[in-house]
């Protein structure tokens, strides 16, 4: 999931946080979320050494669920609802790959046709072959972000376990070459770390001469420790570092594969369900008691009732507006609408 901030190169740039400015502001709204996340599958093709779903996998949590399409059906028509001038866009991506959902192309298309906001789909492009990325490109998406992370094939290997390289670099230059005859941008992104982190400029290099709209290189998060090595460190650098509150309360909902709306995308252990999404709505959960407790205990750095949030070292990789570029930015930037 995302948690960027990018200098004009496509660098992530350090935090910076506002001074005693947190709470509805920007493209933060009161009365609607300005991001929606729609989590498809929990099935992956990969075993990213960066990603908590080879542990995910072997969890009680696991079921290798699908999203109901009527829930999103639901959702983007809420969208179309009450997100008009709050909303920014509609975020399809997965606790696994989203184009493995067997009607996920369906779903995608119904969002770009009846929600009225900018829709991007995040992939890890191995399975995006000819006819997959022509119901893409015939779809409308707004924007396909590639996560890719490695230069090399060795690296690839290594990093994105079960991925070939060559497949992924031919399904995606395939893309770039078929979107010129489109709107549709491409981003392609790069988690650096230390098994690639030599790669990076090469990485940017050729991307950006293959025709990426943008080229992004990510900072390491550790999934809201789901990660343990990487919350370790993350955990020692921290140290001492007064907190700020963390962006996502007043930014996003995230609509998952057993249909529960939760508030943080980076949860791998059902530590952020808000309710289950049968039986209510974004519109009402916004504005909800829960919602209200779960700001003021990041305003009041109070997690003695959200341990989830309370144990988790990632707040400092948001970002409240105009504190970095993010992905928000991101998607104004190439072509979606801006809120606020």
């Amino acid at each position: 999931m995302d948690t960027i901030a990018l200098n004009s190169g496509g660098k992530e740039t350090a935090a910076q946080a506002p001074e005693g400015k947190y709470g509805f502001y920007g493209r933060l709204t009161e009365a609607f979320p300005s991001q929606v996340i729609i989590d498809c599958t929990e099935v992956c093709n990969l075993a990213c050494v960066h990603c908590p779903h080879p542990t995910f996998k072997l969890s009680e949590h696991y079921h290798a669920r699908y999203l109901d399409p009527e829930l999103n059906r639901k959702i983007v028509d809420e969208v179309r609802d009450f997100g008009k001038g709050c909303t920014q866009y509609i975020r399809y991506t997965a606790e696994g790959e989203p184009l493995i959902h067997p009607r996920g192309y369906e779903m995608i298309e119904y969002a770009v046709r009846n929600s009225g906001v900018f829709v991007t789909l995040t992939t890890n492009g191995t399975i995006m072959d000819e006819r997959r990325t022509k119901r893409l490109l015939d779809a409308g998406v707004h924007m396909i972000d590639i996560s890719i992370d490695a230069f090399t094939p060795e690296t690839y290997a290594k990093i994105r376990v079960n991925g070939d390289l060559e497949v992924t670099r031919a399904n995606v230059n395939r893309l770039l070459e078929w979107k010129r005859q489109t709107p549709t941008k491409v981003v392609v992104s790069f988690i650096e770390q230390p098994g690639n982190s030599r790669e990076a400029e090469d990485f940017e290099r050729y991307w950006t001469e293959q025709g990426a709209d943008r080229v992004v290189i990510r900072r390491l998060h550790s999934a809201a420790g789901a990660v343990t090595s990487i919350a370790e460190q993350l955990r020692k650098e921290e140290h001492g570092t007064p907190r700020y509150p963390c962006l996502y309360p007043w930014e996003r909902v995230l609509l998952n594969p057993r249909g529960a709306i939760s508030f943080c995308p980076q949860d791998w252990v059902c530590g952020s369900k808000v309710a289950d999404y049968r039986e209510t709505t974004v519109h009402e959960l916004w504005r909800s008691d829960f919602y209200r407790r779960l700001r003021e205990a990041h305003l009041k750095n109070d997690f003695s009732r959200h341990s989830f949030c309370g144990n988790c070292p990632d707040w400092r990789q948001t970002r409240w507006p105009n504190e970095g570029l993010s992905y928000a930015d991101l998607v104004v930037e190439l072509g979606g609408v801006k809120t606020g």
